[in-house]
């Protein structure tokens, strides 16, 4: 039930603790946490109940000080782009250059506009998912997506020296 959604639960780790191998740890850990507590699913959502489940282990940690928080860059190996076939090597190169920019002002963000841009962006939950995964209220998410796009625009724009 849970294995499908792996893929979306490393990815929330890995934004989560900008971190490839604290991220490995994090979903083994929320893995075993699901495991463990199997009968609080209700079968309905077991994407969101998952990530939810990633989501306050990592949290858990933070508050017991066994994680720290780590400004490592973004890992290109993990979620870079496949890039056979994909153009010439200018076009790879401005993909590469964007992405790198988007990448950087993302983690640049708060965490909590990150965390609900991430789910929202990235992952393509629902406001209502991403509001039962944080634990907000559905106009709290709205607006932090609001707000995390604007600021993610203007590191964006700071980035590149627009105005």
């Amino acid at each position: 039930m849970a294995l499908p959604h792996l893929d979306s639960a490393y990815k929330l780790a890995r934004w989560l603790t900008r971190n490839d191998q604290d991220a490995q740890d994090l979903v083994q850990t929320a893995f075993l946490r699901a495991y463990r507590f199997m009968d609080g699913y209700h079968g309905d959502g077991a994407r969101a109940w998952l990530l939810t489940i990633v989501r306050n282990t990592y949290y858990t940690s933070l508050r017991d000080g066994r994680a720290e928080h780590n400004d490592i860059g973004f890992d290109e190996e993990v979620h870079g782009y496949d890039e056979e076939g994909c153009g010439n090597p200018e076009e790879i190169l401005a993909r590469s250059d964007a992405k790198e920019a988007i990448d950087s002002a993302l983690q640049a963000l708060p965490r909590p506009f990150r965390e609900v841009l991430v789910l929202k962006e990235i992952d393509d939950l629902s406001y209502k998912e991403i509001a039962d995964i944080v634990g907000i209220p559905i106009g709290t998410v709205m607006s932090r997506l609001a707000r995390g796009r604007k600021l993610l625009l203007a590191c964006l724009k700071q980035a590149t020296g627009e105005n």
